[in-house]
């Protein structure tokens, strides 16, 4: 990200020749990592490149891919699906089709578009895709109601903990609430897996947080959103204005979506994430179950309606996964 991940394959009679995926930002995409895989290159204009999105027409980090197809006089192409890109969206097709290459466009294209959800909602739906994401006990609270030190209390377990970490890697971005960072001083970075970190966001309304907090350095990007004109900012935080009282999980995503980030993980407190559901603003919702009882606490956000949900067992640990209708 921000850039999709592509797949392509090189076909020549029935046989696989060359392969390859995008690159890291910034580097080459899909195709011209498997045209360059082919060793005879001759094969090449007597064969059919497949690609699960269609090939770029635009210069950015990298110059347009349909230019080098064309180049390479591959003869046949079949496109899982449109890129929703609007510098793309097309383009890459129709040049295809103009040099006199055999198109074929949608051969499973909904999973081609769900390989890419991120970059397709991003696209089509102006935001990030957005991911919810709690742990609660078993009896269903997700925090005692009242703490004596300002840190998480763990309700997962360490698998479930490293997972999340996982997580943080692999989402443009994480979101918390003022409370969240009040009452568990969180730093939302990835130390529990290798990779990078995500940029942090979180809500202030007013100016609550200085940098005694964990989640102001600059150990990752990180965005406030505050409502709080004099706050300027730093080369620890960025600072973004919102009205906080008036429909602020749009001009939240409106914010996100301004920094290109393409993903975002809401991980807490309750009153942001139930915002979210209230406003039936979420893509997914990934629900960690403890097997023991609080008694007593802070209630877990509820999901009212849903498609589809999937249950992954993590020892002691149910992971729920949850899908919007």
């Amino acid at each position: 990200m921000p850039n999709p991940s592509v797949g392509a394959v090189v076909v020549h009679n029935g046989r696989i020749i060359g392969e390859g995926f995008t690159s890291i930002y910034g580097g080459p995409h899909a195709e011209p990592n498997a045209i360059a895989s082919v060793k005879n290159q001759e094969l090449l204009k007597e064969s059919t490149l497949y690609v699960s999105l269609e090939p770029c027409s635009h210069f950015g980090k990298t110059p347009p891919c349909c230019d080098l197809v064309i180049e390479k006089q591959i003869p046949k192409v079949v496109i899982g699906t449109v890129d929703p890109f609007a510098k793309v969206c097309g383009r890459g097709i129709q040049k295809m089709k103009e040099a006199g290459i055999e198109v074929i466009v949608g051969v499973l294209e909904q999973e081609c578009q769900e390989s890419n959800k991120r970059f397709f909602t991003f696209h089509n739906k102006k935001r990030p895709y957005i991911i919810l994401k709690w742990a609660e006990s078993s009896d269903g609270f997700i925090a005692p109601s009242h703490k004596i030190e300002s840190k998480p209390f763990w309700i997962s377990n360490t698998y479930s903990k490293q997972l999340v970490h996982q997580w943080r890697s692999e989402e443009m971005a994480f979101l918390v609430g003022t409370q969240t960072v009040l009452d568990d001083n969180p730093s939302l970075t990835t130390r529990d897996w290798y990779g990078k970190n995500p940029t942090r966001i979180y809500l202030d309304r007013i100016g609550k947080i200085n940098d005694s907090y964990a989640i102001v350095t600059d150990e990752a990007p990180t965005i406030c959103i505050t409502a709080n004109k004099e706050l300027q900012s730093t080369e620890k935080v960025t600072y973004e204005y919102a009205d906080f009282e008036t429909d602020l999980v749009h001009q939240i995503t409106a914010i996100l979506y301004k920094h290109n980030l393409m993903s975002v993980v809401i991980e807490g407190g309750k009153q942001t994430l139930q915002s979210f559901i209230d406003n039936n603003l979420w893509d997914e919702a990934r629900i960690f179950i403890s097997s023991s009882p609080l008694i007593d606490g802070i209630k877990a956000p509820k999901l009212t309606h849903f498609a589809r949900e999937e249950k992954h067992r993590i020892l002691d640990n149910l992971l729920r996964i949850v899908h919007p209708l």
